[in-house]
């Protein structure tokens, strides 16, 4: 059985609990796209762990994790992540492997996405400013440097000195910023190479034989849905797919290897960074309560995410351009004591209403969101763990969502912790 599990908002749907719990009887997680911008937060024992790149069920010692070549890898951070659950008494031997064809992030990537987003004269993106958008750049110009370039110490001082040198007429040149020391970022590569050579795999065929012998498989996204680059709200969006066709083009499997696709979906709805937001709530409609409440903090930046309705628009384009299956819905006790509870069901912009999303972010920017109001509800969530165990209200407002999207719940979250998560 292989499930994809990708987030269906803006990302920070809350992935990293549901890819853990669903990690209990998995064989094998496998992360399929981004970088280090995305942090996954995992409860461990009473420990919080926010994991950027290794897969959220890599506390489960029965479990093989990977990470494919449609990730963009941070040395600095791999190695610190590898380091953080080792010395928690997590081994990692003979569980991790990452592909030989992933990309990796340069110190230039990181100081040119800084560079480019402070420059006054173009519109701020919002990007973490961890290089993940210039790595992908010179993979799409294909001059990038990949895993398998490390194997070959010659060749990789070359080809990293070539492009230090090309970013460096860049850097000081157009940024009038000062230029990096070649020989240091060769000689950190050459390291990272000698502690990372144990885990390089060819993911695609360590897929395939795993599926062939039954196994249960997790194809984990990283980020949401509507910051797809080609399905999100282009330009506000990552530099990546985290649709599900993704995990496909980023692990080296077949499309009809994939038997289920679930969808995280937060019962309200967050962003962080800039671009469009149909339901956002400003602080005195809300969205501060919301902010406080739910802890909207970026797990990566610690930056305050904006806070607003259910955006039930969004949710029937991610369930449309993903085939999910079914929804995990998080975060649902956030919502007690908050009355009325609203539900945006179209957009209009004055002259016309919108049914589905639309593609073009300045429309978007424009629309007024339609709301249905359902009541809410004053019960403490935190103990349900059945149905029934949850309020009339609670139970409608899931109801909605199922019917509005066509798309069944099968998971409900009612808090941080693996215990607080409702099968249905």
């Amino acid at each position: 059985m292989v499930t994809v599990v990708l987030g269906a908002q803006w990302g920070d749907e809350g992935k990293g609990k549901i890819v853990d719990y669903l990690s209990a009887d998995a064989d094998v997680i496998a992360r399929y796209q981004g970088g280090a911008n995305a942090g996954h937060t995992v409860v461990h024992d009473g420990r919080k762990f926010v994991l950027h790149l290794l897969p959220a069920g890599v506390l489960w010692p029965q479990t093989v994790n990977v990470i494919g070549a449609g990730v963009v890898v941070d040395p600095v951070a791999l190695i610190n992540e590898i380091e953080q659950v080792e010395s928690a008494g997590i081994s990692l031997e003979n569980r991790l492997f990452v592909s030989h064809q992933a990309h990796l992030i340069m110190p230039y990537h990181k100081l040119l996405d800084q560079l480019s987003e402070a420059q006054s004269d173009r519109p701020r993106i919002g990007t973490t400013g961890r290089g993940i958008g210039p790595a992908y750049v010179d993979k799409a110009a294909r001059v990038g440097i990949r895993i398998v370039d490390l194997l070959d110490r010659d060749y990789v001082r070359e080809k990293i000195r070539k492009a230090v040198e090309d970013k460096n007429r860049l850097i000081s040149r157009v940024y009038d910023a000062k230029q990096l020391d070649v020989d240091a970022i060769v000689e950190e590569y050459i390291a990272f190479d000698k502690k990372i050579d144990p885990y390089v795999k060819d993911v695609s065929v360590l897929l395939q034989e795993a599926v062939t012998a039954g196994k249960k498989i997790i194809l984990e996204g990283a980020q949401g849905t509507l910051l797809d680059i080609d399905m999100g709200t282009y330009p506000y969006v990552t530099s990546s797919n985290p649709t599900a066709g993704g995990a496909c083009t980023g692990l080296g499997i077949g499309p009809r290897r994939i038997d289920r696709v679930t969808g995280i979906i937060k019962a309200y709805t967050t962003r962080v960074g800039e671009g469009p937001f149909p339901t956002e709530l400003n602080a005195e409609e809300g969205g501060q309560n919301l902010r406080e409440k739910g802890e909207e903090y970026g797990a990566t930046t610690g930056r305050p995410r904006r806070c607003g309705w259910f955006d039930g628009v969004v949710a029937k384009f991610s369930a449309r351009v993903n085939s999910v299956d079914s929804w995990a819905l998080t975060k649902l006790d956030v919502l007690t004591g908050i009355h009325p509870l609203r539900f945006c069901v179209a957009y209009e912009d004055g002259a016309r209403t919108y049914r589905h999303f639309p593609s073009d972010s300045r429309i978007l920017s424009d629309v007024r969101p339609v709301y249905e109001e359902l009541s809410g509800w004053d019960q403490p969530l935190d103990k349900a763990s059945r149905w029934s165990d949850l309020p009339a209200a609670a139970q409608k407002y899931l109801e909605f969502i199922q019917d509005f999207t066509g798309v069944p719940v099968s998971m409900i979250s009612v808090g941080p912790s693996r215990h607080q998560t409702i099968v249905l």
